[in-house]
């Protein structure tokens, strides 16, 4: 395969805390690396002050993972870009369990192409 697969991912209905919790946001990004078989390289997090929530972003050896957490809206966003095939992990049941998501929208997009 030339390019790889991305899975978008919004998950609503979240509760706030835990969208400012980076123990909580960073515990959700490890379950989807270990569900999905995959190898950080390297790991950045920020967390935004007073009631902001968390971006943060893992360097896959396979490519990337992110997250940028909404605890206004009670959203988070997520991407995730694999340019080796792989099993998407369960994504509703990940942020339901992590975020306390109670809605959980998910694309696949094939890129590259060839």
């Amino acid at each position: 395969m030339q390019g790889g697969i991305e899975w978008l991912v919004d998950g609503h209905g979240c509760a706030p805390a835990r969208l400012r919790d980076r123990t909580a946001v960073t515990a959700l990004l490890d379950a989807i690396v270990t569900v999905m078989g995959l190898r950080v390289v390297q790991a950045a997090v920020h967390a935004f002050p007073g009631e902001g929530g968390i971006t943060a972003m893992y360097l896959l050896a396979e490519s990337h993972l992110t997250i940028h957490t909404f605890p206004e809206t009670g959203t988070a966003t997520l991407n995730a870009y694999c340019c080796i095939p792989r099993t998407p992990a369960p994504w509703r049941e990940l942020l339901g369990a992590h975020l306390g998501a109670t809605e959980v929208r998910t694309t696949e997009h094939l890129r590259g192409g060839g």
